[in-house]
Order: C-alpha cells, then structure tokens, then sequence
C-alpha cells in the first residue's frame, strides 16, 4: 500500500501534481493524469480519507442513530435493515456512506450522542426512537449539525422529519374494533417514554370516546418491543379483572410473541380475541393470518436519506422538492386475526 508522497517520487513529479491530477483538476495534461492514475492503480494507492476529511471539513458519514439490546431489537430488526438499504441508495448518489450508531438500551442515548458530536464523527445524523421530549435534538442544533428525525416529538427546533401515520393507524383500528363490537380495547405501548405512543394511544383515547367508549388503564399493556415482550403480554391479558376481547399493537415485533403466549394460555386470536398489528416479514407464517398495517421500509428509508440531504447545504440544490415533514401512511392489510 502506498501513501501519495510514495506515488510522487516514484513517477518523479511533485506531491501536488499528483493531488491534481487523482482529483479530476483540469490543469493537469492527459498523459500525466493517464501515467498517475496507471501507477496508483499499479501500486495500490489509497487516499488519506481522514487528511482529505480535515481538508473537505467533512467526513462523508451519515450517522443513523438506534437503539439496540435484545430486550428491544429481539431476534433481529428486519425494520432498520430495511429502511438502511433506503437510506444508503440515496447516498451512494453522492459517495457518502451510512453508518448505523449504536446506542445500547442500558446507555443515556443523550450521553451517547454527545460522545458521537464531540468526536466529529458523522456530517449530519437520522435519529430514530424519538421521545416525547428529546433534548438531542437541541443537542444537534446548538452544533449546527443537519439532521432529520424518524419520527415527531414536542421537542421542535425546524429539523425535517418523517412518522409513521400511527393516529391513522389507531383510527382506523379501533373504528374496525368498535364497528365489529369490541367494546373493551387494549394497547400495547412499547417501554419508554416514545412520542409515538403517546399519539397512539391519545387517538384510541379520541375514537373510543366518539362511540362513548373509554380506555381502561388496565388495557394499556406495558412490553419491550420484542418477541419475549408480546409473549409476557398474554399473562397481562389474562391477569385483567376484565379481560379485553381485542388488542392493538404499534410493534411489529411483539405478534409472534404475543401469539404464542395466548396459545399457551388458551386464547385463540381471531376467536377468543381480536388482534391488529403491524406487518413484518416473521408475521407473514402466523395462523389466523394477522390483520396488519403495512408500509414500503424502504421508500420510506429513500425518503429519509432525501429529506436530510434536502437541508446540508452541498447536496440541497440536488432535492429542491424534497418533503420537510410529513406523517407516513400506512395500509390495512385484511387478515383473519381480527
């Protein structure tokens, strides 16, 4: 492996014409460009990202901030992987690279990210797991660090985002619920203080009401987003001095779990109790076939990559029609499990 100043000296020509003529500089004649790009290749040249990144001020990483720990991303996430691939198409466009930062679920995510800040790691970041107050957003911003949110919270400093349409979701749940005589609803809201439970929740809470119904706290079934998290939820259920006869999940994760918790406890979904979900590849093999909402992951990790470039000032003048904000639908797909 050679360095550029090895280069130079072996063709005999200055460090600074090689520089020229590996970076595509006009004032560099065609046969000392063909006689550089013949030797690097030759020698097995590679460039000094971290000295051209400190010439550049810029790393060319976009960092994807997530939490993780099998309490939370169970098995596998097949959700992120999804939306990365989304992501990563988008900044292939521009020779930039995704990085995944992960932030252990028994980590402060807010120390987390300032460990990541100070180190300058990152050109701008997609923060996902937004909290109903989330002080990293101030965090960014105070650092004039681009960035956009996979998801809302009632922190707002102007940053883009994109959520999922989890109040349409409720409202088109619970509407079906109610219409087919459900008249005691659960939820299942993931651990944490996450913006999109509250709005989940807050919606149900709107709907039920239209039809005089209300939601029982005891009907506000409290999981890690994970396998073993749905699973846990079935005993809940059955613990209940008034049983729900239909349950509503914002995570794609829990149905497996929850599905076979209820066996064992002998409820059958889709007879005993009604269940919605979210559709995941592992949900796809459940009998009764789960009614679910269904999104594509990765135009929506497109999105993503696009709405935060729409906003760093070298690649804006590429997605002028880029959307800032705007809540993702989502599709009712039917199954038998409601």
């Amino acid at each position: 492996m050679k360095g550029i100043r090895q280069l130079a000296n072996y063709l005999d020509i200055s460090i600074g014409t090689v520089s020229r003529a590996l970076n595509g500089k006009a004032d560099v004649n065609e046969e000392t460009r063909r006689r550089v790009l013949e030797a690097a290749t030759r020698l097995g040249y590679v460039a000094n990202q971290s000295g051209r990144s400190l010439r550049k001020g810029s790393t060319g990483v976009i960092g994807f901030m997530m939490q993780t720990g099998p309490e939370i991303t169970g098995q596998g996430d097949t959700f992120f992987m999804s939306v990365f691939d989304g992501v990563q198409t988008v900044l292939a466009r521009h020779k930039l690279d995704l990085v995944a930062l992960l932030c252990s679920s028994d980590q402060d995510p807010d120390a987390y990210l300032q460990r990541v800040v100070a180190r300058g790691f990152a050109d701008a970041v997609i923060l996902s797991a937004t909290r109903l107050h989330d002080a990293r957003f101030e965090l960014l911003a105070r650092h004039n660090i681009p960035f956009i949110t996979l998801g809302r919270s009632q922190t707002d400093v102007g940053q883009p985002w994109i959520d999922l349409d989890f109040e349409g979701m409720a409202e088109v749940a619970i509407e079906r619920l109610v219409k087919s005589g459900h008249q005691h609803i659960g939820l299942i809201w993931p651990n944490g203080d996450l913006n999109l439970g509250h709005l989940f929740v807050h919606r149900s809470q709107e709907v039920l009401a239209r039809h005089n119904l209300s939601l029982s706290p005891e009907h506000i079934f409290r999981a890690t987003p994970s396998e073993t998290g749905g699973y846990g939820v079935a005993r809940q259920i059955m613990d209940c001095e008034t049983r729900p006869t239909a349950v509503v999940l914002v995570n794609e994760t829990l149905v497996t779990g929850l599905y076979r918790g209820l066996e064992e406890v002998g409820l059958m979904p889709g007879k005993d109790i009604a269940i919605i979900g979210r559709q995941s590849p592992q949900a796809q093999f459940l009998k009764p076939s789960l009614t679910c909402f269904s999104l594509s992951l990765r135009d929506l990790g497109i999105s993503l990559a696009e709405g935060l470039l729409s906003v760093m000032p070298e690649y804006k003048l590429h997605y002028p029609d880029a959307v800032k904000r705007l809540v993702w639908p989502m599709d009712l797909i039917e199954g038998e499990s409601s």
